[in-house]
């Protein structure tokens, strides 16, 4: 069985969001240190150790326990290696580049738009006018919380942390072709258009013209023909 976790051999082939197995070595009031089968040990920051907040790192952590941590930073130069417990998202804020397509889930509605995560710890906006290509009241026309979205990253600003989204001009699926709008018809089209549907009422009331004569002309030599048949 394949092991999910990395067995690298130096510092320099530690990557972000690389997943190891270690044992803390030493707890500090600031974190922890983790021996990760390297000549440095890696630094698990006390804000790095869980989700929720850790008061102090001795209530968590003590030297010998054997934990699963992911690589946060590598400056190889100083031989610092910076770890967390918590397990990184998906993709990082900083990986995200405008016009990007990615898949999320609506979060939450607003009456100027939608939060939707598309797993970078931080939810990205739709706003209302990004949503459809007509007009639309309220974000809940368009999409309900807990629903799955495509989207597309317009706009990124990772020193607020603010992310633009749209579900508009997105790239058609595989199999999916483009509908192709009919050419409107022009003033001659038209024109002959409404004169061929005129000849042919022209004709259509001939015919029902003629088939009336005809009838009226057969009843008459029928009642004729009776008439004589009762003189004879």
């Amino acid at each position: 069985m394949v092991s999910e976790y990395e067995h690298p051999t130096t510092i320099d082939d530690l990557v972000p969001k690389m997943k190891l197995r270690g044992t803390v070595s030493r707890v500090e009031l600031f974190g922890a240190f983790v021996d990760i089968g390297l000549e440095q040990d890696g630094l698990v920051h006390i804000a790095d150790i869980s989700p929720e907040r850790v008061k102090r790192v001795a209530d968590v952590l003590a030297p010998g326990d054997e934990v699963t941590v992911w690589v946060k930073n590598v400056e190889a130069d100083k031989g610092r290696i910076g770890l967390t417990m918590i397990e990184p998202p998906e993709r990082t804020i900083e990986e995200l580049r405008p016009g990007m397509v990615l898949s999320g889930t609506v979060t939450k509605l607003m009456p100027y738009g939608a939060f939707v995560d598309i797993g970078v710890g931080r939810d990205g906006l739709v706003h209302i006018s990004e949503m459809s290509s007509g007009y639309i009241r309220h974000p809940s026309e368009a999409v309900q919380e807990g629903e799955e979205v495509m989207v597309r990253v317009l706009k990124v600003n990772r020193r607020k942390g603010q992310i633009q989204l749209s579900m508009k001009d997105l790239p058609l699926e595989e199999g999916e072709e483009e509908e192709e709008e009919e050419p409107l018809p022009t003033a001659m089209e038209l024109a002959l258009q409404e004169a061929l549907a005129a000849q042919k009422s022209r004709t259509k009331a001939r015919r029902k013209k003629r088939k009336a004569h005809t009838a009226h002309k057969e009843l008459d030599e029928l009642y004729a023909r009776t008439l004589q048949q009762r003189r004879e």
